[in-house]
């Protein structure tokens, strides 16, 4: 699916080029890595499952839920063709065995079908998201009883997160609150919260 919103430059939205490959380098390790295992800790993820990650960066996190899902399918989607190219690199060899699939896309306009999937996740990602838009649209490919994880390095508490987000265009550092709320408005049963020392959060929605 190709997408006509528009980022600028340089953006963390849309890595590109060698300073976008540095990013996505980063967002395979060290800080996100720590975040993501903690974050997948919180759901539960079968061994069949069908699941999508919203927002894949690198791949990195693609190729946690495949290990996870041992039996099941990974699609991956993101906004930056950097970060499909990647995405798709790091995970060749499932995508060569039928068990993984990375495209471009947008989250307010999923490119799947309804109930597709048992879990989607996102990470770090819904700073940049129309939250109302993408989770109406997370709700309609999630199968009944589906799970929706959203993990975050940042609740959007502090001063200094909301002065940053204003540095970076589309950016907005959603506290948990908000995050429910508007899952709730989506259309989502009930959420439950998890949160950590430092800011991390996760919120798992059900469907």
């Amino acid at each position: 699916m190709t997408t006509t919103r528009t980022v600028p430059a340089g953006h963390p939205e849309r890595p590109e080029g060698e300073d976008g490959k540095r990013l996505l380098a980063r967002m395979n390790g060290g800080r996100h890595e720590d975040l993501a295992l903690w974050g997948l800790s919180q759901v539960e993820i079968a061994d069949d499952a069908r699941v999508l990650d919203i927002g894949c960066g690198g791949g990195a996190n693609i190729a946690r839920l495949l290990e996870r899902a041992s039996n099941g399918h990974v699609s991956g989607l993101d906004f930056s063709p950097l970060s499909v190219a990647t995405s798709r690199e790091h995970n060749s060899t499932a995508i060569e065995a039928g068990r993984c699939a990375v495209v471009e896309g947008d989250s307010s306009a999923l490119p799947f079908g309804d109930g597709a999937f048992n879990l989607v996740t996102a990470f770090e990602t819904v700073y940049y998201w129309d939250i109302a838009a993408s989770f109406a649209e997370v709700l309609r490919v999630l199968a009944p009883g589906g799970r929706f994880l959203i993990c975050n390095e940042d609740d959007g508490r502090s001063p200094e997160s909301v002065e940053f987000a204003k540095l970076v265009p589309t950016m907005t550092m959603h506290t948990p609150e908000v995050l429910e709320a508007a899952l709730l408005a989506a259309g989502f049963a009930s959420c439950k919260l998890a949160e950590r020392e430092g800011g991390d959060f996760t919120l798992v929605a059900c469907k």
